[in-house]
């Protein structure tokens, strides 16, 4: 005959102890299980910080643990903890395999609700298993420590360092892994310092800093200052999707300036800059049906931003190189025909890129070992990630979902699991 203790010995079975008996109450409202569980009669406790077999010292009261609710009805496991004499760490409570630390909710709950966690909303979640959203929350944090405490960081060959706007005047710094293999977060920090990229580096530790390869980061000086420190030995290549974006801002301020020159004059011409922004952002072939047909119109016109345009639009062939002589001499030529162009922020843009122009180029000679779009990839998961959540009031918060949803760290055994 099939009962509910053979099911739970199936599904999380607890060495050392029994389910004793198992009571299903139901006062009208919310109907639950009480599972009462006891010490095996023939097993001695174990001290819960050093897991060695000790003899027993006395009983504290019983306690409740929440558990995963079955058929949606809500299971709390009951028990009565020993507390063992232990001749290194002294009186201490039993080790519990349900149970870490004082938390009210099982290891099998936990885990249980991260896994959910991670497909919906938190809030969702809550409210799908009936919990509060601290539980949630709870639940997640612990999953994320324990995934950061078994975390294997062997063979980390590249290194995508990038900074990400949050809240109302801050930013993260985010340390990736972005090797063919694996591509995760790998630490995460508040504000965009030296200082933080510090802490990053050293919590990562000197033996995956030294096997380092490549690194592949924007234009961020203080970033640009600790890569050349503690990261020496690794090819830096800076991110050619910032570069774009460079770019991209240059042709937009060259629009919006010309726009509000010829609206003050009374020009007509200004009517073919309007509602151009994105055309003028976008790569030609992405711009079709009439926005490409008034994009064309612009390109052939004498105005600046036309002008501006076809710069920018010129400067994608660069990426088409395999040379880096031959690179190396495209960039001079463009920088050159920029710096004639008569429009201040696209010279601006051109004097940048002759500054860091060493490391652009190294972008060659990594010979495609290293895909920075995979920074800007995660950055993207970042954001779909808090956007979901509607925001994050705390840093703590955030972090710990960041590195639940982008961290690929490991996951409790099975043993722990209760789903």
């Amino acid at each position: 005959m099939l009962t509910f203790k053979t099911l739970l010995n199936h599904a999380q079975p607890i060495p050392g102890f029994v389910y004793e008996q198992a009571e299903f109450l139901n006062d009208g409202k919310d109907a639950r299980i009480d599972v009462v569980i006891r010490a095996h009669a023939q097993i001695r406790p174990k001290c819960s910080e050093c897991q060695r077999a000790c003899p027993g010292y006395d009983r504290l009261p019983a306690r409740c643990w929440s558990q995963v609710s079955t058929w949606k009805i809500l299971c709390f496991y009951h028990y009565a903890p020993r507390r063992v004499d232990c001749p290194e760490h002294g009186i201490v409570v039993e080790q519990m395999p349900w149970n870490d630390g004082k938390r009210r909710m099982t290891i099998g709950m936990m885990a249980f609700l991260a896994m959910w966690a991670r497909r919906m909303s938190w809030l969702e979640t809550a409210r799908a298993f009936k919990v509060s959203w601290e539980s949630v929350f709870r639940s997640v944090e612990w999953t994320v420590r324990w995934g950061l405490k078994h975390r294997v960081l062997e063979g980390v060959k590249a290194l995508g360092i990038d900074d990400l706007h949050w809240g109302r005047a801050g930013f993260l710094t985010l340390i990736y892994q972005i090797d063919d293999g694996s591509r995760r977060l790998l630490w995460i920090g508040q504000k965009r310092t030296q200082a933080t990229l510090m802490t990053g580096l050293d919590t990562l530790g000197p033996a995956v800093i030294s096997g380092v390869e490549y690194v592949c980061s924007d234009m961020w000086r203080p970033y640009l200052n600790v890569i050349g420190k503690r990261i020496a030995h690794a090819l830096h290549v800076l991110d050619r999707f910032h570069i774009a974006s460079h770019l991209n801002g240059a042709v937009d301020e060259v629009r919006r300036g010309e726009m509000s020159r010829l609206n003050a004059a009374g020009k007509t011409t200004a009517s073919m800059l309007k509602k151009m922004r994105w055309p003028l952002l976008k790569n030609r072939c992405r711009v079709l049906g009439r926005a490409r047909k008034r994009l064309n119109t612009l390109i052939f016109s004498k105005l600046a931003t036309a002008r501006a345009w076809i710069l920018k639009d010129t400067f994608q062939h660069f990426w088409t190189y395999h040379s880096v002589g031959h690179a190396s001499r495209f960039l001079d030529a463009w920088c050159q025909r920029a710096m004639r162009s008569r429009l201040p922020p696209m010279k601006k843009v051109a004097r940048m890129l002759r500054r860091h122009q060493p490391l652009i180029l190294n972008w060659f000679r990594a010979k495609g070992a290293l895909s920075s779009g995979a920074v800007e990839g995660l950055n993207n998961k970042i954001r779909v990630t808090t956007r979901r959540a509607y925001g994050f009031r705390t840093f703590n918060a955030l972090e710990v979902a960041l590195y639940h949803s982008l961290g690929k760290l490991p996951e409790p055994p099975r043993t722990h699991r209760f789903c």
